[in-house]
């Protein structure tokens, strides 16, 4: 056992936050910690690091060994370069390196036994020197910035110049290189594109150590874990398997208590109106039997209600009116910001009833598009134009919607002046916010907070076409779960820019992937362009080897025809084969003929039928029947692997 925790109670002031947690984590374990926003997981962090002291409870880590800890906001040292930061965490390895140049020059002029003590002590350091990682660790550097998502003519930016985000990847990549027995991660992929967080991914399932983290990026939990450790109204319960194993097996176990809850309740009532009753019987007989009836009422341990899946935030999103079919279109747009060119030439249609999600690396112009869609920037060339009655309604991550200075109240009410002051108070009771919650300032809120009052704004505006940048952060996993359903449910068009896998997965009908500064359209959600993005780079791949593969094939040619025996066949020798062998060489060419001809009419019907699922798929109504759209897309990847098969199968049989 690599890390106990038994028993931990915490409050601050009044409020419960953690009451008797008790788990552990084992050697090489990958674990993660959900709840809530204000659950307490933060806080279990900080206890199990030592940076806060339980009321109560114990922490025990096994001796000998390392831990690291991520916080959500992680300083970092700013008066070195990127690079210099994650070089000093491999000093002790540039202080050896230091010790074998002194004692290399000592060795040139020594003698004798001063030699042999010289020799000896230059093996133990070139040992530890190589033990250490003394000849990987600048590649291991390099790696883990790049990985990161940092360029390599990034490396010497000063830290001091970097925005909080890369600062935070500077503390991810810095810990990394530290190699602790346990990796405590508060929050890792927040800062992080998807190319970034897929390497985090494959660095941490291979990773020699274990690992604990707090995260609402459920696709990532799916892919780490394998024990989730759920705070639940200051209770700590401990589920074996990933994610999706832990949301199955505590809905289960919600229906289970509730049923038992019930039953009991029902139980109470019964046996309250027997003792009532008897009461009224007024007899002696009948008083005493309910007396006895009262104290077996009383011996019974009442089970506390559980907790259900979060029904008070209530997100309903209904347009004012119904588009055209046309909702966006765009035409050779460009834009660059000094020599940074974000995209060039791109064009693309959006028509009513899409969900279409925009991805890309950090940096590529994703968030830049829709301000240019929302009229908040200008764009360098090219056209945009939307669609008869499309009514955009703009969700920005950084929230400048949203006043500073305002109240909650004040931010509702000033746009919506047709709402007297109850409505203004149930609407924001529908996001969490109660009482004199309504009246604190927008500039006093936490991320979440101010992402609850963006969509009650946007519920508020009765917009047709959502545009929606990084709708998801700050939000925990139940308020993601509720965004998803309203979208779901939303008869509107939506285009939005997001990181979160598992909610691209959950709500987008459509990808564009931004690179190269161009579009990449995938028809699906994200798990179909996963799947299609493999199979492109597989056909692409193919492709380039078929040059070579040709090439190859004329230097053997070549090198045969070089040699002195067996000599090139002549017309006359031709004429001396035998009728048998002229007659199966024919035969063989007739049949290569023929799968040449049956493997070209395949091709041509499957890609006939990709067209018409790309006309199927490119209709609007589509956009709505979610079961029917899954099940194109099934088809349409099917198709796709069986093309490449038959591409690659007809090339082999046109070089025969």
């Amino acid at each position: 056992m690599l890390l106990s925790c038994q028993n931990i109670s915490k409050a601050f002031l009044e409020v419960k936050i953690l009451q008797n947690a008790s788990f552990h984590i084992e050697d090489y374990e990958k674990a993660a910690i959900v709840g809530i926003n204000g659950a307490g997981k933060t806080t279990l962090l900080r206890i199990l690091v030592g940076e806060l002291s339980p009321d109560s409870g114990t922490v025990t880590l096994s001796k000998n060994k390392t831990v690291g800890y991520l916080a959500q906001n992680n300083a970092v040292d700013t008066s070195n370069t990127i690079y210099g930061e994650l070089l000093s965490v491999k000093q002790h390895l540039i202080d050896l390196e230091e010790r074998i140049h002194t004692c290399e020059i000592s060795m040139q002029s020594g003698r004798g036994k001063a030699l042999d003590t010289l020799m000896q002590q230059y093996t133990t350091l070139t040992h530890a020197y190589e033990t250490g990682g003394g000849y990987t660790y600048k590649s291991e550097i390099i790696g883990v910035l790049k990985g990161l998502g940092f360029a390599e003519t990034e490396f010497d930016k000063p830290v001091s110049t970097l925005s909080g985000g890369q600062k935070t990847r500077v503390a991810l990549s810095r810990l990394l290189l530290q190699k602790p027995d346990l990796i405590i991660l508060d929050e890792p992929t927040n800062h992080l594109d998807l190319n970034s967080i897929a390497w985090l991914e494959t660095y941490l399932l291979n990773y020699k150590g274990a690992v604990l983290i707090v995260s609402h990026d459920r696709y990532f939990l799916n892919r780490i874990t394998t024990k989730i450790i759920e705070i639940d109204q200051t209770k700590c319960t401990t589920f074996m398997g990933n994610y999706s194993d832990y949301a199955l097996k505590k809905e289960q176990l919600r229906t289970a208590a509730m049923h038992a809850y019930m039953n009991q309740q029902r139980e109470i009532k019964h046996q309250e109106e027997v003792i009532e009753k008897l009461r009224s019987f007024n007899r002696e007989k009948s008083i005493k039997r309910a007396r006895s009836r009262e104290k077996m009422l009383d011996k019974i341990e009442v089970i506390e209600k559980p907790t259900e899946a979060r029904t008070d935030m209530q997100l309903k999103l209904i347009p004012r009116c119904k588009s055209g079919n046309d909702v966006l279109t765009v035409e050779n747009l460009s834009k660059a910001f000094g020599h940074n060119q974000l995209f060039e030439q791109v064009s693309f249609e959006i028509k009513r009833g899409e969900h279409v999600a925009i991805i890309g690396d950090n940096g590529t112009g994703k968030t830049t598009l829709l301000k240019i869609v929302n009229g908040l920037l200008p764009a360098d060339h090219g056209t945009y134009r939307l669609g008869a009655n499309v009514e955009p309604g703009y969700y920005d991550q950084e929230h400048h919607v949203l006043h500073s200075e305002k109240t909650l109240f004040d931010e509702i009410s000033d746009e919506n002046p047709a709402l007297n002051n109850t409505e203004i108070r149930n609407v924001l009771a529908a996001f969490l916010f109660t009482g004199d919650d309504v009246f604190k300032r927008i500039c006093d809120l936490s991320g979440g907070e101010r992402g609850r009052v963006s969509l009650a704004k946007l519920m508020l505006s009765n917009s047709n076409f959502l545009l929606l940048d990084e709708p998801t952060n700050h939000l925990d996993i139940v308020s993601k779960e509720i965004l998803e359903n309203a979208l779901n449910n939303y008869e509107g068009t939506v285009l939005y820019v997001s990181h979160d896998r598992y909610f691209i997965n959950k709500t987008a009908h459509r990808i564009l992937e931004l690179t190269s500064c161009r579009f990449i359209n995938y028809i699906g959600n994200y798990d179909y362009y996963l799947e299609k993005r493999e199979a492109m780079t597989l056909a692409e791949a193919n492709a380039a080897a078929i040059p070579k593969t040709i090439a190859a094939s004329g230097a053997s040619m070549e090198h045969a025809a070089g040699r002195s025996a067996p000599a090139l066949k002549t017309q006359g020798s031709e004429s001396k084969l035998d009728w048998k062998a002229q007659k199966e060489e024919q035969a063989l060419l007739r049949k290569k003929e023929n799968d040449l001809k049956k493997c070209e009419e395949k091709i041509a019907l499957l890609e006939e039928r990709m067209k018409q699922l790309d006309e199927a798929l490119s209709d609007s109504a589509i956009g709505t029947q979610l079961e029917q759209l899954q099940k194109l897309t099934s088809e349409q990847a099917g198709i796709n692997a069986e093309l490449t098969t038959l591409y690659a199968e007809w090339e082999q049989l046109a070089e025969e």
